[in-house]
């Protein structure tokens, strides 16, 4: 998208976006992997460490990142658009488009981060093409059918976990089926689990350890990350889609009907997230509550709340857009995919051992400073390099590959 077809309203979205997800990815790059569902992991928590996970469960987790498949969704009609306007395949531009992004995750995947999402976005993306001619109300109904397998999904993995339990639990179960549960409960739980000891050793040692440890997981980390992403992901897409066509994604909606979508959003979403929350915390962290509610039972209500951060966004974009931290966030939503990219690039020098090594070091509460310079850099960087630049330098690779040819990325060239 050039820099004149620009949606403002939109860039602000992305920016808000790109910052709030660090704000969740932060314990996946400082912590085991299993953190990232149950606090416990990583060592008996404080009440500090209570808090920040609430506040993430409750706010941020799996909600900016439908904020950005929204907007993913989103852009793809704007591309196709264009392209056909311009007299092209718009279908054909965004396939390209998507194998090169599905290129630079696999990439960021190897290089830099496990949790690399590109790859997924790229693959759905593919199959959200399907839909993109589509009114808006059929593009609910399809996104609310994908909700709901994925929901079936994972609700059936974790439903087999309580099985297992039951099944291991059993008057005269074998011994082989008693001890490989333990084994699986306590690495969703306990810091001193071989895997999370092992996994703690790896991230603290050199690159090429990391790099090799990546490329033996990588047939089943990749297997499970899309399927416990891909249906969300597209039914986020199809929603960002249908929002675009009406107008809300553009801002052309009036404030106050921002303002009441927002508030009808979490009053639906936070009482039983919340609710979800005191459940986990009351079971002690037990395995099966937090990771149920991380993977499955939190996603009916992932759904309305990431629409009422959107509208939030929007209503406040609305009343304040003189606002100086306005440009800047349009600014960092310009560069979304460099700040997502640098953002792994930073993070990881900081925590992985070929950096300055602090994996598993940091406990939860304080990582939040990290987020704050995080943000502090990315509002501070893009409106400085947007400025002079009309490209990020991820953008500008991308969108160069997908081209075939190096694209401008000077605003005075």
């Amino acid at each position: 998208m050039t820099a004149s077809s620009r949606i403002p309203a939109m860039d602000v979205l992305r920016g808000c976006a790109v910052l709030g997800i660090l704000w969740m990815n932060i314990t996946a790059f400082a912590l085991p992997q299993n953190a990232y569902f149950n606090p416990a992991v990583a060592g008996p928590p404080s009440a500090a460490d209570i808090a920040v996970w609430a506040t993430s469960l409750l706010l941020v987790d799996g909600k900016m990142r439908g904020l950005f498949a929204l907007l993913f969704g989103a852009s793809m009609l704007l591309l196709i658009d264009r392209e056909e306007m311009a007299g092209r395949d718009g279908r054909r531009a965004q396939m390209i488009r998507s194998g090169w992004l599905f290129v630079l995750g696999c990439a960021h995947f190897l290089l830099l981060w496990w949790g690399d999402i590109l790859r997924v976005y790229a693959l759905v993306g593919l199959f959200a093409l399907l839909f993109v001619g589509l009114e808006p109300f059929a593009l609910v109904k399809r996104a609310l059918l994908f909700f709901l397998l994925q929901f079936l999904l994972v609700a059936a993995f974790i439903a087999s976990l309580y099985a297992w339990g039951h099944a291991a639990a059993a008057p005269g179960a074998e011994s082989g089926l008693r001890e490989g549960y333990a084994a699986f409960m306590t690495a969703l739980s306990d810091p001193a689990s071989p895997g999370t000891q092992a996994e703690i050793a790896t991230y603290r040692s050199g690159f090429p350890t990391i790099v090799q440890h990546k490329l033996a997981d990588v047939p089943g980390e990749w297997l499970w990350g899309f399927l416990f992403t891909a249906f969300e992901t597209m039914g986020f897409m199809l929603l960002g889609m249908a929002m675009l066509k009406g107008g809300f994604l553009t801002g052309r909606w009036d404030a106050e009907q921002y303002r009441r979508t927002a508030r009808h959003c979490f009053l639906i979403g936070l009482p039983p997230m919340a609710a979800l929350a005191l459940w986990v915390a009351w079971s002690g962290f037990a395995p099966l509550p937090a990771y149920g509610v991380a993977l499955a039972w939190s996603l009916p209500f992932r759904i309305p709340l990431t629409v009422g951060w959107a509208a939030l966004i929007l209503w406040l974009l609305a009343r304040h857009r003189s606002h100086w931290l306005v440009d800047r966030l349009a600014a960092a939503g310009r560069l979304a995919l460099s700040n997502y990219l640098a953002t792994s690039l930073v993070m990881t020098a900081l925590f992985y051992g070929w950096g300055l090594g602090l994996f598993a070091q940091v406990p939860p509460a304080a990582l939040p400073l990290f987020v704050l310079g995080g943000w502090t850099l990315m509002l501070a960087w893009s409106k400085a390099y947007s400025a002079r630049f009309a490209l990020g330098p991820a953008e500008w690779l991308w969108r160069s590959l997908v081209n075939g040819r190096p694209q401008k990325i000077r605003k005075s060239d």
